[in-house]
């Protein structure tokens, strides 16, 4: 049974005590070059540096008092497993966080900071799902997927929820889409408060299964995860899926010197620090700049967890 818009903001009240509203930034120069009115919410300043605290706040919140005792335990390989330690943390309950071996030190440290109890593995997804289950067996901690959860998808569509009701007059709203998590709650939150908003997704050619599952209407997989977007190598899932299909009006793709471009100019001309896969929403505006003329544009900043030791540029 899907949210109601009533629902969906008493979820956003529930968790507003553990999230930050996050700022809308400008610059006129970015709105010179995209040719249009470009605003961008920054969830690179959101608790634990990523638009993942809401949801997976959301997703603890939903639990009962019984089931949060026993902890909670996701894969991931770094933003939703900060956002769960942490989440779980500022809640009082345990978090068993598995990250692939190959998980950058920068999140591997971050989660432990938060709390995360965290068990490596095979950097693979057949490594991490076995990994999860047993945890789960051996605690009886309930499993959080990072996009293909409800609960999680909501969470994340409260930051177009916030963006909506500082701008209400965007006419599209573009986000990244990894999972999927992100750009379904998005969807569901455009469709509650905006009357004429569109809701787009943009992601890497290199990791297109998002746009070649909206054309083939089926779950497509990716034999290549060669981008600089690592938190885009994931796909949909069989929650957010029917989301997407039924409320996005379109999904582009991007190259990788497009993202990296788009990261830079969002480096020098905001000021602010902001990972690969945050960038490829802008990356999307700027390559199809024409369809947008004339538009009030949002942009939804995923998040800044970035080594800064070893970036694109």
């Amino acid at each position: 049974m899907m949210i109601s818009k009533e629902e969906f903001t008493n979820l956003h009240s529930n968790i507003a005590p553990y999230i930050k509203r996050t700022p809308i930034m400008r610059s006129r120069l970015l709105n010179g070059l995209a040719g249009t009115e470009v605003y961008f919410k920054c969830e690179n300043f959101q608790r634990m540096g990523a638009f993942k605290m809401r949801g997976a706040t959301a997703a603890i919140l939903a639990l009962g008092a019984e089931e949060r005792k026993k902890g909670v335990v996701t894969h991931s390989s770094g933003n939703f497993a900060q956002a769960v330690s942490l989440s779980a943390k500022s809640l009082g309950i345990p978090a068993y966080i598995v990250m692939p071996s190959s998980a950058p030190q920068v999140k591997k440290e971050a989660v432990k900071t938060y709390g995360g109890q965290i068990t490596e593995c095979e950097p693979n997804i057949k490594a991490r799902e076995s990994a999860a289950k047993k945890i789960q067996e051996d605690t009886g901690a309930i499993f959080l997927h990072p996009s293909n959860d409800l609960d999680v998808i909501y969470g994340q569509g409260t930051a177009a929820k916030e963006f909506l009701e500082d701008f209400p007059e965007l006419d599209v709203i573009i986000t990244p889409v990894g999972g999927g998590g992100l750009l379904a709650g998005t969807a569901l939150a455009v469709d509650f408060y905006a009357e004429k908003c569109k809701t787009i997704g943009a992601e890497p050619f290199e990791v297109d299964d998002a746009y070649r599952s909206l054309k083939s209407g089926k779950i497509e997989f990716n034999k290549s995860t060669n981008t600089i977007a690592d938190g885009l190598k994931t796909h949909l899932g069989d929650k957010n899926f029917p989301i997407i299909q039924e409320r996005v009006s379109e999904i582009i793709r991007v190259e990788e010197e497009e993202i990296i471009s788009a990261m830079k100019l969002i480096w020098e001309r905001l000021k602010i620090v902001v990972e690969p896969s945050a960038a490829v929403a802008f990356a999307a505006l700027l390559r199809e700049k024409e369809k947008f003329q004339g538009k009030k544009v949002g942009i939804i900043i995923s998040g800044g967890n970035v080594d800064v030791s070893n970036l694109p540029f």
